[in-house]
């Protein structure tokens, strides 16, 4: 009891926890209204912390977030996870995992990058949440050619287009179809100066950021349901065991690339080069994508993953 005598009493820390977390005083009022430096004032709060004076509860839904991410990390080889609290609307959790994406980009992205972006729904809103006063001198790349059988909104060239204007940087696109019909085709089209640039700075690629779609249990990916494969591609791909799709390449249960005439027919950026890039974002929402997840997840093929709360409880499960 006697060590008490020098410290400061039970009463003034109270006083000076409710001044600054109730009050949304600042230190330097606090110290006015307690007579106190304000030195003195952040000892008191500090004392009033470690005595559970005052006491911080992060709540349920955002406390079960923070649990996810920490067993997510965990389990899986990951920089970073980001989990968007879900609601029971698909399309809501689509925007939200956006909106978690926009964001990181933002706060990590510097005009050293070069960043290369894939097509799809999920990168339409992130593109959109893009805060356009917030300006970096950052390189764009897409990471495969373009698509006719999509929504011009949704393509790849628009979106690396709309943003590099955000970001205030340059863009380069690859305006080819994406699959063509031949091996040879592709081969040809890949001679013309402008791929070759295109395929040289994939080579140079520190961030890449996209969507993922999902083959297994059930066919959930836009490229089952648009027009970009033929009935037999499509029963080509599900006899070889195909789980989802990444930057128009289609993978197993192990994350690893089919071994198919698609692969050899597909301008994009290949799977080792892709996975060479040192920040590969994979922003995906909707548990229906869970095994495809999983399969991404081991194949290496994310690096930070934003995710909705529903589907990381899926991919723990």
């Amino acid at each position: 009891m006697k060590g008490e005598v020098y410290n400061q009493s039970t009463w003034i820390a109270l006083k000076a926890a409710s001044y600054y977390y109730e009050q949304n005083k600042t230190l330097k009022e606090v110290a006015r209204l307690l007579n106190v430096s304000e030195s003195t004032v952040s000892r008191l709060i500090q004392r009033a912390k470690k005595e559970q004076i005052v006491e911080f509860v992060i709540r349920d839904p955002y406390k079960l977030c923070l649990d996810l991410e920490y067993r997510l990390l965990e389990k899986f080889d990951l920089k970073e996870v980001i989990i968007a609290n879900a609601s029971s609307d698909p399309e809501e959790n689509k925007k939200r995992v956006a909106l978690e994406g926009a964001r990181y980009l933002q706060r990590e992205v510097t005009s050293r990058d070069k960043l290369g972006i894939a097509w799809g729904g999920t990168m339409y809103y992130l593109v959109h949440y893009l805060n356009p006063c917030q300006r970096t001198d950052t390189s764009f790349v897409t990471l495969h050619g373009s698509l006719s059988c999509c929504d011009y909104e949704l393509d790849v060239h628009n979106l690396v287009s709309r943003m590099s204007m955000a970001f205030g940087g340059n863009y380069y696109s690859l305006s080819s179809a994406g699959l063509f019909d031949s091996r040879e085709d592709l081969q040809t089209i890949k001679q013309d100066a402008n791929v070759r640039r295109i395929f040289s700075l994939f080579e140079q690629l520190t961030i890449s950021v996209s969507g993922m779609g999902s083959f297994y249990p059930e066919l959930d990916s836009p490229l089952s349901r648009l027009a970009y494969l033929k009935p037999e591609e499509l029963a080509d791909l599900r006899d070889k065991g195909v789980y989802g799709d990444i930057i128009l390449r289609f993978f197993d249960s192990q994350g690893k690339e089919l071994d198919s005439d698609i692969r050899e027919r597909t301008l994009a950026i290949d799977i080792q080069t892709y996975k060479k890039i040192p920040r590969k974002i994979l922003v995906v929402s909707g548990v229906q994508k869970a095994k495809s997840l999983v399969a991404a997840l081991k194949g290496g093929l994310v690096d930070v993953l934003i995710v909705d709360s529903n589907l990381a409880q899926a991919i723990l499960s």
